[in-house]
């Protein structure tokens, strides 16, 4: 496993049991707790801490995206899986280093973790939430709404 794809299933794990509880734990602990479990020996667990850091201070924004970008799911309906891959997702994709982390990278992990740790339909959802905002802060309407305006327009 990649040390990134590692480290984002590091942060997952944390985040899950933090929102889990509420978020009445103490983030911190969770992490020091999950890097030396589960990722003793990580070349980057700065990254760790970057990602972490990045989602909390970037939260109630992060939130509000997913809120708009899935209104018919209100955030404590979603599961905690599926809101916490969402959340991370956003955070590389809107607020991350793009030079650390293009936004098609984003995107993909995002989907990997979320087939790996979701349920049957939440690589889907995810992947439609976070192509929803991508296509928004870039204007990128896809190949396929491209091919389907030029024959419109035929």
């Amino acid at each position: 496993m990649a040390t990134r794809h590692l480290v984002r299933t590091i942060v997952l794990q944390s985040l899950y049991e933090w929102d889990f509880y509420k978020q009445q734990t103490d983030l911190t602990k969770i992490v020091e707790r999950n890097i030396v479990e589960f990722g003793p020996g990580i070349d980057e667990p700065d990254f760790v801490w970057r990602t972490v850091k990045g989602v909390i201070e970037h939260l109630p924004a992060i939130n509000k995206v997913i809120e708009k970008a899935a209104p018919e799911w209100p955030l404590e309906q979603i599961a905690i899986i599926d809101r916490n891959v969402l959340r991370i997702g956003l955070y590389e994709l809107l607020f991350a280093d793009k030079a650390e982390v293009p936004a098609k990278v984003a995107i993909n992990e995002a989907i990997e973790i979320a087939k790996a740790y979701g349920g049957v339909n939440s690589p889907k959802f995810i992947n439609g939430v976070l192509g929803t905002v991508y296509r928004e802060i870039t204007g990128d309407v896809g190949e396929e709404k491209k091919e389907e305006e030029k024959t419109t327009k035929e």
